[in-house]
């Protein structure tokens, strides 16, 4: 498949409920195009996985979101940007201060602590998706954390203790994610970055427990296979575990 250049379009919003449902919106009235980017100052009213509400500290998060229009992928596959995304990500960071890893599927870890969310939304038809919503949640200048997350969370400031750019940030993950998403879209699948992936998984070779709620079950996490799927090694099988509802945790912790 034919790759094609996305034209990215930044808007800044001082402050806006939430990133995704805005960009979801705003599609609704006006056929965005791809590529559209909006980031804000203020997010009040941010998601996270399975529902969970992703609190934004004012102009101390970095709060965006990317409209997709990725042609031809099936919608069982769109999942897999959020994996793109947060290998765009952890490349980025890297290069600021290395120890950044990916905790399988997408989040971002520093020091066994959570410095990046990422949501992925899609509206779809039958047969055809309209467009993808990935949202990104960076906890940069953040100082500490209430007391109820402190154990989980951290921030840029808090593990490298410089300031950053929030602006430039943004512009360097997705001049990063264009060149993972052209590979993806010429194979449809993660082939081309599964090697890569799992370098930066902190799962990688780790026992870990995976809380499906139909059967929880715990083993050794062996990287990703080209669908996006954790590779989970029991004492009895081999288990290939999908995103969705499912959970993966450390045996002693987060990761």
């Amino acid at each position: 498949m034919e790759t094609k250049e996305i034209k990215f379009q930044k808007t800044h919003l001082k402050e806006i409920g939430s990133t995704n449902t805005y960009l979801q919106e705003s599609d609704k009235d006006r056929h965005l195009p791809e590529g559209t980017i909006i980031y804000c100052d203020i997010q009040r009213s941010g998601r996270g996985q399975r529902g969970n509400s992703w609190e934004s500290e004012p102009y101390k998060n970095l709060t965006f979101s990317l409209l997709l229009r990725p042609e031809h992928i099936p919608a069982n596959r769109q999942f897999l940007l959020s994996e793109i995304v947060s290998l765009a990500t952890v490349d980025v960071l890297n290069r600021y201060a290395t120890g950044f890893s990916i905790k399988w599927p997408n989040d971002i870890i520093m020091s066994g602590k959570k410095v990046c969310g990422i949501l992925t939304e899609m509206s779809a038809q039958f047969d055809y998706v309209n467009h993808v919503v990935v949202g990104i949640g960076i906890n940069v200048q953040n100082k500490s954390f209430p007391k109820d997350i402190e154990s989980v969370a951290t921030s840029l400031f808090i593990e490298t203790k410089e300031h950053y750019h929030r602006a430039e940030l943004v512009e360097r993950i997705w001049e990063a994610f264009e060149h993972y998403y052209e590979i993806f879209l010429q194979t449809e699948d993660l082939s081309g970055l599964v090697n890569e992936y799992n370098s930066h998984l902190v799962n990688m070779h780790q026992q870990v427990k995976v809380l499906d709620p139909k059967e929880p079950f715990e083993g050794k996490a062996m990287g990703i296979t080209p669908k996006g799927e954790l590779i989970v090694d029991t004492w009895e099988s081999r288990k290939l575990v999908s995103t969705g509802e499912v959970s993966v945790r450390g045996i002693y912790g987060y990761v």
